[in-house]
């Protein structure tokens, strides 16, 4: 393939796939305002309309940003690649370092730092606009700038590291550099499951144990029922930052922990917790976590095989505005590229998400009640602002979780 030839690929599949986003998009805004005048018969007797319209329009508003914010992202990856801006922050890397290693860390940096900087303005948008004007946001100025500064001195603390150790592997080991690059990323990704409850998540959040003894024991008798081991039961002042509620698992081992956002716990009922920590449960009945880090782990190994290909043909790197290629340069780009040719995928990432919603609901309603989980997924609903009116394709295309009356439907038949 000459350069020229992967060059009109990238800018095929860029195009298409930014038409296919926005098209999406439109379909999404076109059902939700034609179904914002009443609310489903579904849900008629448990959501007002006020509530309904107010769902819809928050829907209306994400979609819309996120039309922009899709242009802009494509526009900006064809500055980085075609205009040669990574091009030119790699002639300006080497003209400092002379060790590869060196100079090849300062481009991933240098391109890290200019992205963030352009897209902060679509984040700070979402948040003190959209997410404010629904009543969504508590996050403060201060606040908001402080997790900027913790989160990037987090990813220098941990990323840096583990990218200078990447890049000697590519140069060091060797035709079959990526297994070595692979057994590394694996290992540091469970590393980072272990010590992410207790060391990485306090930095922005409190995390106290559960006060209310009568629901601490409802819990526990649970997790006997469904043989669930964990280090605690945790609630994490979310509210500080949004309104919205949710509820997760986190860590592996003897690290597993249960939070609950402080808002949840306001929005909920005690059987209507229970139900939603037994569809939780139901994941890690059926090993929904692990099967979906045996199918990224499997995923990356063959990412890894194919970049081990790629990084040895000048067409990838001229088809893509860089004259001269390296490790480091190899990996920005084809990690940065990636999702131009893989979007076609989505679907079947969604699809396979959604079946594990169904499968963790069904548990639920043996280990708890199919009515408290219907009626804590409609406070959700309601609460969250969640749209009941998504457009099928677009569900499809992106949901993880299944349409509200999809969901809702499924549920009573078990019920």
């Amino acid at each position: 393939m000459s350069a020229s030839q992967f060059s009109l690929l990238f800018l095929s599949a860029l195009g298409l796939g930014t038409l296919l986003h926005l098209w999406l998009q439109w379909r999404q805004i076109g059902h939700v305002r034609a179904h914002r005048a009443a609310v489903p018969a579904e849900f008629a007797e448990s959501i007002p309309l006020e509530s309904h319209q107010r769902s819809a329009d928050y829907t209306l508003a994400q979609s819309r940003f996120t039309q922009v914010e899709t242009v802009f992202e494509a526009l900006l990856l064809l500055v980085f690649t075609q205009a040669g801006i990574i091009n030119w922050l790699d002639q300006a890397s080497h003209g400092y370092f002379s060790s590869p290693i060196a100079a090849g860390l300062a481009l991933i940096v240098g391109f890290a730092l200019l992205n963030a900087l352009l897209t902060l303005p679509f984040s700070v948008y979402s948040t003190f606009s959209i997410e404010a004007r629904f009543g969504f946001n508590n996050i403060t100025p201060r606040l908001f700038v402080l997790d900027l500064i913790k989160s990037t001195a987090l990813a220098a603390c941990i990323g840096l590291p583990l990218i200078a150790l990447i890049l000697w592997l590519m140069e060091k080991m060797g035709d079959n550099w990526w297994l070595w690059v692979w057994l590394t990323w694996v290992g540091f990704s469970v590393f980072l499951m272990l010590v992410f409850p207790t060391w990485i998540a306090p930095l922005f959040n409190k995390f106290s144990p559960l006060e209310d003894q009568a629901l601490k024991t409802s819990i526990e008798n649970l997790l006997v029922r469904c043989g669930f081991k964990s280090s605690g039961v945790f609630v994490m002042d979310g509210s500080k930052r949004s309104n919205h509620g949710n509820a997760y698992f986190t860590g592996l081992g003897q690290s597993k922990r249960i939070v609950f956002f402080d808002t949840l716990l306001k929005q909920l009922s005690e059987a209507e917790i229970l139900a939603v920590l037994a569809h939780e449960l139901g994941h890690f009945r059926h090993r929904h976590v692990l099967k979906r880090l045996a199918w990224t782990f499997a995923i990356m190994l063959g990412l890894l095989w194919l970049l081990g290909q790629l990084m040895h043909q000048p067409w990838f790197y001229q088809g893509l505005g860089v004259a001269h290629g390296s490790t480091a340069m190899a990996l920005l780009l084809f990690f940065l590229v990636l999702p131009v040719f893989t979007f076609i995928f989505a679907p079947l990432g969604s699809w396979l998400s959604r079946r594990q919603e169904f499968e963790a609901d069904a548990y639920a309603a043996k280990q708890a009640c199919a009515s408290d989980l219907i009626s804590a997924l409609v406070k959700l609903y309601r609460d969250n602002a969640s749209t009941l009116t998504p457009d099928p394709l677009f569900s499809m295309y992106y949901y993880t979780h299944p349409p509200a009356t999809i969901r809702i439907a499924a549920l009573k038949s078990l019920g």
